[in-house]
């Protein structure tokens, strides 16, 4: 990610955290909605679940700056997707879900800058998580 596609996440990110239960629940709903066979993976409370997803995000937006940290931050969640089952495919639907919750929260504040930018760190993540899980 280049500098201004940091600033456009870190900036829209802000927006999300400070209704981490409301994000959290518009990115669980539109997952388990395109992806059923997900929702099986998910044993606690989503309102718990939804916090975690918040708080995870926070370090990796904090961390955009310094990407080697990244990858320690998202090791943890990658091992844990990998011994549901998740495979490839579960990364796309993950970026799919966050942006539609994104492009929820932010209303007629979301666009191509924004989308762009996130599918850019959605990507960069996902490719940081299938290196942590041997994929």
């Amino acid at each position: 990610m280049n500098a201004a596609q940091q600033e456009v996440v870190r900036t829209t990110f802000a927006w999300l955290a400070v209704m981490p239960e409301v994000a959290g629940a518009l990115f669980y709903e539109r997952l388990f909605a395109a992806n059923p066979s997900l929702r099986s993976a998910f044993k606690t409370d989503m309102r718990v679940q939804g916090s975690k997803l918040i708080t995870m995000l926070t370090m990796v937006v904090y961390n955009l700056p310094e990407p080697a940290d990244i990858p320690f931050v998202l090791q943890g969640p990658a091992v844990r997707h990998v011994k549901h089952g998740d495979r490839l495919a579960g990364y796309d639907a993950i970026r799919e879900a966050l942006l539609w919750a994104l492009e929820q929260a932010l209303g007629d504040d979301f666009g191509p800058l924004i989308r762009d930018a996130w599918t850019v760190c959605c990507d960069e993540l996902s490719a940081e998580m299938k290196a942590a899980a041997g994929l």
